[in-house]
């Protein structure tokens, strides 16, 4: 694999291309590292009563649907936040996953799985008592990302 950079002083903005022969796994596997990247710049504001916080994506374990709104969870904490769920997952880095549709987790801090044949599975965090459920829906896709990220 080539990999050439061209320095023009008349762009606007920057742009990536990547041209491939075909669209193989390793080319998928770049493009997702250079979303990941990109979308660190992205910031989100998290609320809890009349403060605003300014966390990093890495401390969330996951995002969910609340009657209040969307919610971040962290170990301890919980805090709002002043976007709707699919927003989220279009902005959000790649080891994020949405696993159900009122969910979306953060595929680092899994520390296990717990499959229900008839219902949702459980997914529980390592140092917490919080957990949450992937719907049978996305069980498998979620399985599949957590093997990629063992290579």
């Amino acid at each position: 694999m080539r990999i050439r950079i061209e320095v023009d002083n008349n762009i606007k903005e920057n742009e990536v291309i990547i041209r491939c022969s075909n669209l193989n796994e390793e080319v998928k596997n770049i493009q997702a590292m250079l979303n990941d990247m990109l979308s660190y710049k992205e910031r989100i504001t998290f609320f809890r009563d009349d403060t605003e916080y300014y966390l990093s994506l890495e401390e969330i374990l996951f995002f969910e649907t609340e009657e209040s709104g969307i919610c971040a969870h962290t170990v301890d904490n919980i805090y709002n936040v002043k976007y709707k769920l699919y927003e989220l997952e279009e902005s959000l880095p790649g080891y994020f996953m949405r696993v159900s549709k009122s969910t979306i987790l953060n595929t680092n801090h899994i520390y296990s799985i717990t499959r229900s044949l008839s219902s949702s599975s459980r997914v529980e965090f390592q140092n917490t008592h919080k957990q949450v459920y992937v719907s049978r829906y996305y069980y498998k896709p979620l399985k599949i990302k957590l093997l990629e990220k063992r290579k």
